[in-house]
């Protein structure tokens, strides 16, 4: 039974360490139009569809979420105002210029 509890664990560690912004939705990140879907990264509610910008635990980044998973995978909730937007939305920037969209 420990065994089994502490594979668990571990799982659900790696699981929230693994969870970070899709750069597909990099040119969303920033504008403040709603546009960015969820799992794309973010830097205020603003951003997202779905209203909800959490800081991911780990990284102190954005991630538009469901109301609903907010607190899912080491998110700390809605209402995250990324501190570091302007260097945020930088490294946005030049992911879209790499991209070419």
């Amino acid at each position: 039974m420990v065994r089994v509890t502490l594979a668990a664990v571990l799982a659900f560690a790696v699981s929230a360490l693994a969870l970070a912004p899709n750069n597909a939705g990099a040119k969303d990140v920033g504008n403040g139009q709603g546009q960015q879907f969820t799992t794309g990264g973010c830097v205020s509610d603003a951003d997202c569809r779905s209203t909800c910008c959490a800081e991911i635990n780990a990284t102190g980044v954005g991630i538009c979420s469901a109301v609903g998973a907010q607190f899912q995978n080491g998110k700390q909730g809605c209402g995250f105002v990324d501190p570091n937007s302007a260097a945020t939305i930088a490294a946005a920037k030049a992911q879209v210029e790499k991209q070419g969209f």
